[in-house]
């Protein structure tokens, strides 16, 4: 079996873990490494994408077996998710990667401070809101493809700080995320048939991205548990420092 299977297996593992249990980094983490072997913006997000749909159905039934969904929030978040991720992968394939890749780089870099202040951040929560979740979606669904990651940074971020329960603002966060993958996987496909985008090196990326299915699907069940009794605190601090030093190290090698 491919080496690649293996370290990305351990990649995705990691990454569900921490994204099942603070409902953010499965995209980030997984699309920084992938950037980091040199993958383009493009073929790095839509790998993650595609490898979204099975760890999100697997992080969304854990997540309802453990209670942690609100089914309003997930309606809400999913439908702003589903056109924003659809128009944001519209725009990835239209410009060339390496004119692309410094800001994919340094909208990680955000992600990473973002996460690096959801783990600092002390301040009371505002009173929630229900008319802001579709619009939340959809600015997330649009980053998250562009990006290869940033629907749970952007979204679980804003509802933490909004006054959400944050078992349910997780839960919810990573059941959506299938919904958000399934339409952005679609519209890559789509432009890849239609002759919109014309990628190279998308075929050499399968035991990357069966490494990433296998190790998400995996640690999704022990994420949703997690949830429920791991201090988070800590966690988000690694994650966070985790994704600024690789966001740096590509920022570096750029040309």
């Amino acid at each position: 079996m491919d080496p690649d299977f293996w370290l990305f297996a351990a990649v995705g593992f990691a990454a569900q873990l921490v994204d099942g249990a603070l409902g953010m980094a499965y995209g980030v983490i997984s699309t920084s490494v992938l950037l980091s072997f040199g993958v383009t913006p493009a073929n790095a997000s839509a790998s993650v994408h595609a490898a979204k749909v099975f760890t999100g159905a697997a992080s969304g039934a854990s997540h309802i077996y453990h209670r942690n969904i609100d089914w309003r929030l997930l309606a809400l978040l999913s439908g702003g998710g589903v056109l924003g991720g659809v128009i944001g992968a519209y725009v990835l394939t239209s410009v060339p990667g390496e004119a692309v890749k410094p800001y994919v780089v340094g909208w990680l870099f955000l992600m990473g401070l973002v996460i690096l202040y959801r783990a600092w951040r002390q301040a009371r929560p505002k009173v929630f809101s229900w008319r802001s979740p579709f619009p939340l979606g959809l600015l997330g669904g649009f980053f998250d493809a562009i990006g290869g990651g940033g629907w749970g940074p952007v979204v679980t971020s804003s509802l933490l700080g909004a006054g959400a329960d944050p078992r349910k603002a997780i839960g919810t966060t990573n059941a959506a995320e299938m919904f958000v993958a399934i339409a952005t996987s679609a519209a890559f496909l789509g432009s890849l048939l239609s002759g919109h985008w014309e990628t190279e090196g998308l075929g050499g990326l399968m035991w990357s991205l069966a490494g990433l299915i296998a190790g998400g699907v995996v640690a999704a069940p022990v994420a949703g548990w997690m949830t429920k009794v791991l201090p988070l605190r800590l966690l988000t601090w690694i994650v966070g420092v985790l994704v600024v030093a690789l966001a740096v190290w590509q920022g570096i090698s750029l040309p």
